[in-house]
């Protein structure tokens, strides 16, 4: 069973329609309500997330919970929630996608970390957790303050007595629509698509330094791509190398895979073909080839 943990914040759009969009399983949704602020933008959040939970309902026919965070800026306190959620939602054995674009960055980054922690942690559960990102299409806030400078060439114009009636009911019409959007769809409207999908799927970090000969692995990785075996890098990597291919030099390639791999550091994926497994770079050891490309020479 999947489970999605929304927080809300000010935003509508881009915590559901990514969802449908992309044809996403989702069995029951957890939204994060906050407590703390002004009385109109407590009232406006859980205007949202009401709307949400009748959404998730009909459209996506998930079941729903409100979950309150007392102190949306007390970032201790929201890491300790957010770990006791996905833990729940883990030993129930459930899968758990948490969604980090919405409400304060204290929020976001306390359940991303919790939820890279228990990756870290939960290591053969770790394909179980995931973070993600959606990004919208457009912000109203922008479109808000030009219809604010509009309104207040006219109140100048009007001042001076030089405005038209259709230039009033103009204005008046766009506020109102612009309004009307801004109550029904939050601060950001649609969900923008980014490479071929409407979320953005966060990597889990290593907590382990990478070994000179691991370095190695990553970078014929990064060059070359997937193999269709360890056997085959190991042989590629000998070539390269100029050493010999040996039962031992293959060997240490599998040994050294395998502390790479999943329930190790999570560099790289393997997937079972027949007797043999793909071996590639996972989303974060693309990233981490990326951001040592420099280095490689000195390896």
């Amino acid at each position: 069973m999947q489970t999605h943990i929304v927080p809300v914040g000010f935003d509508y759009d881009r915590l559901i329609a990514p969802l449908v969009r992309d044809q996403i399983d989702v069995d029951s949704v957890i939204l994060l309500e906050g407590a703390v602020g002004s009385e109109a933008n407590v009232e406006y959040s859980r205007h949202l997330s009401e709307k949400l939970e009748t959404d998730f309902r009909s459209l996506l026919g998930a079941e729903t919970e409100r979950f309150v965070l007392e102190d949306v800026y007390d970032y201790d306190e929201a890491f300790e929630q957010a770990y006791d959620l996905i833990t729940a939602e883990l030993d129930a054995g459930n899968e758990v996608w948490v969604n980090v674009a919405a409400m304060p960055r204290t929020v976001s980054f306390a359940f991303a970390t919790a939820a890279n922690s228990l990756m870290v942690e939960r290591e053969d559960e770790r394909e179980q957790i995931h973070t993600y990102y959606t990004a919208p299409e457009k912000y109203l806030e922008t479109e808000l303050a030009e219809e604010l400078r509009e309104q207040s060439r006219l109140l100048e114009e009007l001042k001076n007595g030089a405005v038209e009636d259709d230039q009033i009911d103009d204005r008046l019409e766009s506020a109102r629509d612009l309004l009307s959007e801004f109550d029904e769809r939050g601060t950001t409207i649609g969900a923008k698509e980014i490479d071929g999908a409407h979320i953005v799927e966060l990597p889990v970090t290593s907590f382990s330094n990478v070994k000179p000969f691991e370095e190695l692995i990553l970078y014929k990785l990064g060059e070359d791509g997937e193999f269709d075996s360890v056997s085959e890098l190991a042989e590629s990597l000998a070539r390269e190398l100029n050493e010999e291919y040996t039962d031992s030099f293959r060997s240490k390639v599998i040994y050294n895979v395998d502390r790479l791999g999943p329930g190790g550091k999570g560099y790289i994926e393997r997937e079972e073909h027949g007797k043999s497994y793909r071996t590639r770079l996972s989303r974060i050891g693309e990233l981490w080839v990326r951001a040592h490309s420099g280095d490689s020479d000195s390896v």
